[in-house]
């Protein structure tokens, strides 16, 4: 039972760490994910790296390909032209059921992750072309605050694996949030006004613009070709 355990918590941990690799930029787009390197890298078996990444397949940030092993999803416009029409469906419906279904105590925690996010610095000196580390967990939050309301968990698992696959999106994009035209801010204020405000109807058609305007922004980092490792996009 303890060999097991320790088992699943060095798997955990693993998971962990390698997502936080994906996701910020240390893991490139299309990189090779081969098992020596990662059971080196990591410190772990073999066995814990097989399980790690079977997990980050079920959450789309790699891929599996017969004979060539895992990879890091690689950035496609077909990709996320897919992603996007299935985030705008399936997350309305999963805030929309939210909407109707979210008791008081939901209510307190959307406006409380709302509170943190408008607070959290969203550029700084040191990397001044992408978000903060503290806004990009601050707005994972805020979103991920505005559906827990929905009861069904199925629904709410597919919807947060989406976002998870979109957040591998913006990581690489040098201008998300920037654009001269666009209020951030704002667009987080309307969407929780409107779901405190129990409007289910209003708040899908929120959401369904802001995943939608950000597709449009991070179609400029999409690629139909993996990067290489230590390659790096940039708008063009």
């Amino acid at each position: 039972m303890a060999k097991e355990k320790a088992s699943r918590t060095r798997t955990d941990e693993m998971h962990r760490k390698l997502r936080g690799d994906i996701l910020g930029g240390r893991l490139v787009p299309g990189a090779r994910l081969k098992f020596p390197e990662l059971s080196e890298n990591y410190g772990v078996s073999v066995g814990a790296a097989r399980e790690a990444l079977t997990r980050l397949a079920s959450e789309g940030l790699v891929k599996s390909q017969p004979h060539l092993g895992y990879m890091v999803t690689p950035l496609s416009h077909e990709d996320l032209a897919d992603l996007t029409r299935a985030r705008v469906e399936i997350e309305s419906l999963v805030l929309r059921m939210s909407v109707l279904e979210g008791d008081v105590h939901w209510e307190s925690r959307a406006i409380a992750a709302h509170h943190v996010l408008e607070r959290a610095p969203f550029l700084s000196d040191e990397d001044p072309d992408h978000p903060t580390y503290e806004w990009e967990v601050a707005h994972a939050a805020f979103h991920m605050a505005l559906i827990d309301g929905c009861t069904n968990r199925r629904l709410l698992d597919v919807a947060r694996s989406l976002r998870d696959e979109a957040e591998l999106y913006r990581q690489w994009s040098v201008s998300f949030g920037q654009e001269p035209d666009r209020d951030l801010p704002g667009e987080h204020r309307a969407l929780l006004d409107a779901t405190v405000g129990r409007n289910a109807d209003l708040a899908a058609h929120l959401l369904r613009d802001h995943i939608a305007h950000t597709a449009q922004l991070l179609i400029s980092v999409a690629t139909d070709e993996p990067l290489v490792a230590g390659e790096r996009r940039t708008n063009r």
